[in-house]
């Protein structure tokens, strides 16, 4: 097969963004007023006109052409936006000497989307597998219409775990047919985490103000844990699905990779409503999300009562844990420590089949909404990776799509048992009921230990699971609760994160503490510059 893996040459690219920066602004001049930016320090540089949105985004391009291939070929990017320098040119347009805040909360900003959300423009969407290079999305992904109408810029397309984890029990992170490996800034030797690994990186490297990562068991915490992010796991049926890739409709959601925590809680904001295609968004329809802004209060922490799951720390991350619950406790929460988790050991098995069975379904469906030629469900994906076992199964196999494959339809008996025990182990009898025991506002938990080494034997997990250790994302997935993760230090100079987790619907109060922790802490350190610089 033929196939343009590479998508956009960044020697070209680093030259374009440099010639198409205004006279009035230098390259050190946007370096110096862009790097480690915010969506606040972005809609303010835009209303005091010191730069256009064509040089923000210029700036981005240059950084993707001196990173992405080049240099520490961090790999985060499949693709730009072609369309990227009309698009910037259209919002200067419009913005003129107006006020940005006046349209939209994202009015200019670069905004970077992981590879399973579909765009309808020259852009592709592929879950980065060369199955799908020949076929389209016939429109914008819900998420994406209300990115566009809030006055975002779409920049490109990140690199992931090829079909967000699903397709081999040892799967390497970060890996795609169709765009290699992706690395983490702070050690190009080590994994960037996944399944969102390009959204982290293509933020931690500086070379998007923003991205939106997919989560169905840890692809958003794990990741933003790994590059000094926070990352925000809503509850499932706060952020519509339709035209997303699926693995398994009882626990897929999008969700915001960024630098701050007043980042994400904007992205929330605007990701966040009701979707009529998308039954799981039903409840917003009556009752919008509020503005998740409104939290970031750095007294929020005052008289909480935070549950500490020690079960779950992971290895290596002791010390910084340490520090993270000194710091709660001097801005005021209560810690009970530690506290159980009831289902532990109970809800695995279950948790998997569940996935499984989800998938074969969830992908058929959606394979059927794309336009041109390609597989149409997952016996013909199967075929595809056989067929060109060369480019797509260099370094494992396809073992959990043989698994979903040979699973029945949604109505069998044994997929309907195993869904209500996942729910029923992980939510009320499993976070709910450690919430309630010691009337608990939220738990804690470290979100992964340090980058393990890109390791294409052992793939960087345990074989046969689909997650990464001891770790805490796989009982909120499965109950489709939320998780915030915000840095909290770093261990040999690799970032690692706090998790808080709460029952269902309570982004706002963990954005609260999430904020409140961050401000006090201080905890996230940009990648090193001998990687980045």
């Amino acid at each position: 097969m033929t196939s343009d893996r590479r998508c956009f040459g960044p020697g070209l690219l680093a030259l374009v963004a440099l010639c198409t920066l205004s006279p009035a602004v230098s390259a050190a001049d946007m370096d110096a007023a862009v790097r480690d930016t915010s969506i606040a320090a972005i809609e303010q540089a835009l209303a005091e006109h010191r730069y256009r949105v064509a040089d923000l985004a210029a700036y981005y391009i240059a950084r993707i052409g001196a990173l992405n291939q080049n240099g520490p070929a961090l790999r985060a990017l499949l693709e730009i936006n072609p369309d990227w320098q009309s698009l910037a040119r259209g919002l200067d347009n419009e913005l003129g000497d107006g006020d940005p805040t006046t349209r939209g909360m994202l009015f200019g900003v670069p905004v970077v989307l992981k590879d399973n959300i579909d765009t309808a423009d020259r852009m592709r969407t592929t879950a980065g597998s060369l199955a799908l290079l020949d076929s389209s999305p016939s429109r914008d992904a819900f998420i994406v219409r209300r990115l566009r109408a809030a006055g975002a810029l779409i920049l490109g397309k990140a690199n992931m775990s090829e079909w967000a984890g699903m397709r081999d029990f040892n799967q390497t992170a970060g890996w795609t047919g169709r765009g290699g490996q992706t690395r983490n800034p702070y050690d190009p030797a080590r994994s960037p985490g996944g399944s969102s690994s390009g959204s982290a990186v293509a933020v931690a490297a500086d070379m998007s103000a923003v991205a939106i990562g997919t989560d169905t068991a840890g692809s958003i915490i794990g990741p933003a844990s790994l590059n000094g992010l926070v990352g925000i796991r809503p509850t499932v049926g706060l952020v519509s699905r339709s035209g997303i890739i699926p693995i398994a409709e009882s626990q897929d959601t999008a969700g915001p990779m960024t630098r701050t925590v007043a980042d994400a809680a904007t992205l929330l904001t605007i990701l966040a409503g009701y979707d009529p295609d998308d039954p799981a968004t039903a409840r917003l329809k009556d009752r919008p999300p509020p503005d998740y802004r409104l939290a970031l209060k750095t007294d929020s922490l005052k008289g909480a009562r935070i549950g500490v799951l020690r079960d779950y720390v992971h290895p290596g991350v002791d010390e910084v844990f340490e520090r993270a619950l000194a710091t709660l406790r001097a801005q005021g929460a209560v810690l009970v420590d530690p506290i159980a988790f009831p289902s532990a050991g109970k809800y695995e098995d279950d948790d998997e089949t569940v996935e499984e069975y989800e998938f074969k379904e969830d992908i058929r469906r959606y394979l059927a909404t794309r336009r041109g030629p390609g597989p149409r469900d997952l016996a013909g994906l199967i075929a595809f990776d056989t067929e060109h076992a060369a480019d797509e199964m260099p370094y494992f196999g396809q073992d959990v799509f043989t698994a979903s494959e040979q699973r029945g339809p949604l109505t069998d008996q044994a997929y309907r048992d195993a869904h209500q025990r996942v729910r029923r182990l992980t939510g009320p009898e499993g976070i709910d009921a450690a919430l309630e025991k010691d009337h608990l506002d939220a738990l804690i938990v470290s979100s992964a230990g340090p980058a393990p080494l890109i390791d294409y034997i052992a793939g960087g997990r345990p074989r046969g699971r689909r997650d990464s250790g001891v770790g805490f994302t796989r009982p909120p997935a499965a109950a489709g609760y939320p998780i915030v993760s915000v840095p909290m230090g770093s261990v040999h100079g690799l970032p690692v994160g706090l998790s808080w987790v709460g029952t269902a619907w309570s982004e706002f109060q963990l954005i609260g503490f999430a904020y409140a922790f961050e401000q006090a802490a201080h905890a996230r350190r940009p990648p090193g510059q001998g990687v980045v610089q």
